[in-house]
């Protein structure tokens, strides 16, 4: 072995004294994504690529056939999705992917585990069915941005549920006109919901926007600055409990994005972790959280205050959040409400619940992207986005930048998190939420995938520059 040219694999670099991989591995090493170098090791890996003596083979050890191979066994990511190898069942791909790995049968990693992940619904506890409340004019809150999956909500809510629903939307500059006019249908068709729409100062949103652009290379501050302007709301309203709309894809794709540990998901129903933590609260003199109130205070507080720092440490940091945190701070004011209502609404015990609809349990078994399109386009007058594969995300017409920010930075190694829309057009089409066709549509027309700078970044540039 002695004597050939040696190269450092594809996708791993060289980080401090650890070399990281950056991509999505097979189901047995999938998330072991770091291996830590000794000096020796180091050195050598420094210096590749170039042949190697034995000697330094023996003290590479076991990185040899997979940090480090010979020219044969090198790979390339692909420069386009024609160059791209896909999954047999699935429309993941090692072009949006890049350093995706496929098993001997041709199934990328997230088919190669959906039967070990068929469980994993939410970070936040799941509830399907709610009850009058006798202390609020609501039963719940939504977020809504009249998108695909929060029109869904609001429809499920206010005319399945009959509840008394409290809508409440940012005005983003970027809102897309489907979205403006799909809100305006919602007004309309949903006799049982309170809407409440606010708006960030210019000025303050630009401060927002520019530090978010230079440390993320987009502004996206969605849904975390609207948590952060309307929780003194819910507050203040008594409303029992607040409903995320995440269709079961982008959920899961927490876990994929090593941002969501497996026990994440089933903390709400760990009744010994939940009475620990209200034996400190009584201790405290604070009254003991009900399921999905710990959740929003600690939503909330990482808003306010910043990540748990041992969050960080066990390595599930979520960068978009952390993004955004730092963006916010530079605008104090802007939370001041929000710690005011922390404090408040946890002396009193008045928080409202932040809890998960199962769209795949209230949909009978599966979340279907075109029953549900045909549903809230008859009875809540939703008006689809001009580009007719979209899917996902569609009230926003900067998401293709967000796509395309978040695929490049992954893409060049810029950043480890693999980009969002990815996993979730994967993991939609894995569990049939619609066809593979169909998202391979959606990947070819409809998403910002590209190496090459898309046209609708000039939105987003235009509104912080000018």
């Amino acid at each position: 072995m002695g004597g050939n040219m040696y190269y450092l694999q594809n996708r791993w670099q060289p980080e401090g004294k650890v070399l990281r991989y950056y991509g999505l591995r097979n189901k047995p090493v999938m998330f072991k994504n770091k291996v830590k170098l000794g000096r020796a090791q180091l050195r050598i890996i420094q210096k590749l690529p170039c042949e190697l003596t034995e000697v330094e083979l023996k003290i590479l050890k076991g990185l040899v056939g997979v940090q480090v191979v010979d020219g044969e066994h090198l790979k390339a990511t692909p420069k386009s999705l024609n160059e791209a190898k896909f999954c047999v069942n699935c429309a993941a791909n090692d072009f949006i992917i890049p350093g995706l790995e496929f098993d001997e049968k041709g199934l990328c990693p997230m088919c190669q585990t959906a039967e070990e992940t068929k469980n994993l619904k939410s970070v936040v506890p799941v509830k399907n069915t709610f009850k009058r409340s006798k202390k609020s004019r609501f039963d719940v809150a939504v977020f809504y941005t009249g998108g695909k999956d929060s029109t869904y909500l609001l429809y499920y809510l206010s005319k399945v549920q009959n509840l008394r629903v409290l809508a409440l939307t940012w005005e983003i500059p970027y809102m897309s006109d489907s979205a403006k006019s799909s809100i305006e249908g919602a007004k309309k068709s949903l006799e049982n919901v309170e809407f409440i729409t606010r708006k960030v100062a210019d000025a303050d949103l630009k401060k927002i926007y520019k530090h978010l652009y230079e440390h993320a290379e987009n502004t996206c501050a969605c849904p975390s600055l609207a948590y952060v302007l309307f929780y003194p709301e819910l507050v203040a309203n008594k409303v029992p409990y607040f409903v995320a709309g995440n269709e079961p894809a982008q959920l899961l794709g927490l876990y994929y994005n090593h941002m969501a540990p497996r026990m994440a998901y089933a903390f709400g129903n760990n009744k010994g972790l939940n009475f620990l933590i209200n034996i400190g609260r009584v201790l405290t003199l604070h009254p003991p959280l009900r399921k999905g109130q710990f959740h929003t205070l600690a939503t909330m507080k990482q808003l306010a205050y910043g990540d748990n720092p041992l969050k960080n440490l066990a390595g599930y940091s979520n960068a978009l959040v952390s993004n955004v945190v730092a963006a916010i701070k530079t605008v104090p004011q802007i939370v001041k409400p929000l710690k005011r209502a922390i404090r408040q609404s946890s002396w009193s015990g008045n928080i409202p619940a932040f809890v998960q609809v199962d769209f795949n349990d209230i949909c009978g078994g599966r979340y279907d992207w075109k029953n549900i399109k045909d549903t809230i386009i008859s009875e809540c007058g939703w008006v689809p986005p001009e580009d007719t594969d979209k899917g996902l995300h569609t009230s926003c017409k900067i998401e293709k930048c967000k796509e395309y920010s978040q695929f490049n930075r992954f893409y060049h190694m810029r950043s480890s998190m693999i980009p969002f829309s990815a996993l979730e057009i994967s993991l939609a089409s894995r569990d049939k939420a619609l066809t593979r066709e169909q998202a391979l549509a959606e990947l070819n027309s409809a998403l910002g995938f590209s190496l090459e700078e898309i046209p609708e970044c000039a939105v987003m540039k235009e509104y912080i520059q000018k």
